[in-house]
């Protein structure tokens, strides 16, 4: 697998990547339901989008990292050792629930469109139905299916195990945690 990348489309949660292929990388195996998510070596930084899609450099400041506590229902954004903030999220809800393992950012995006896990159906970033709010940070994938932190239409759920497996925000803490992090930052999920 030396040298190895995977192309996916990305369907299920987020949809902003569903026109795009993106490469993804895993640093420790991943069990998700009954199967396992391997590791990529030495994976390739590329990361392709549609015309239509914006994305930042695949660059990330080397002692920032993410580490998600799902018990505490808390994501905390470090400098090095230094803890810059701790977020409150809602986490996924039993029979969904967040992977836990060590990922990297592979998505950013303003404004991202959504597709219904469900019904396929996609919803524009205008359309007041869209759970994602105004930024999507995406970190897991399955290749049917995406996991990040977002935004949500009930604020309630900041704080809940009631997602199909992102990270729920409020709108202002995503906002200034999409602009503390790249593509590439690590991220730590823990029970």
């Amino acid at each position: 697998m030396q040298g190895e990348t995977r192309s996916l489309i990305g369907m299920g949660l987020f949809v902003g990547a569903s026109l795009a292929c993106l490469t993804f990388l895993i640093e420790k195996p991943v069990q998700r339901s009954n199967y396992w998510i391997e590791p990529l070596q030495s994976p390739s930084p590329a990361v392709s989008f549609a015309a239509n899609q914006r994305f930042q450099p695949a660059i990330s400041r080397a002692a920032t990292r993410l580490e998600v506590h799902l018990s505490r229902r808390q994501a905390v954004l470090y400098e090095g050792n230094v803890v810059v903030k701790r977020y409150r999220i809602g986490v996924g809800r039993p029979g969904w629930e967040t992977p836990i393992g060590t990922f990297r950012i592979t998505q950013k995006q303003r404004n991202p469109t959504w597709i219904s896990p469900f019904t396929q159906e996609s919803i524009s970033p205008t359309d007041p139905r869209n759970p994602l709010g105004g930024y999507w940070i995406g970190f897991w994938t399955d290749g049917n299916n995406w996991i990040g932190f977002h935004g949500t239409l009930n604020a309630a759920t900041v704080g809940q195990a009631a997602s199909h497996g992102c990270l729920h925000m409020h709108q202002q803490d995503l906002q200034e945690l999409f602009t503390q992090v790249n593509l590439g930052t690590p991220v730590e999920v823990l029970q």
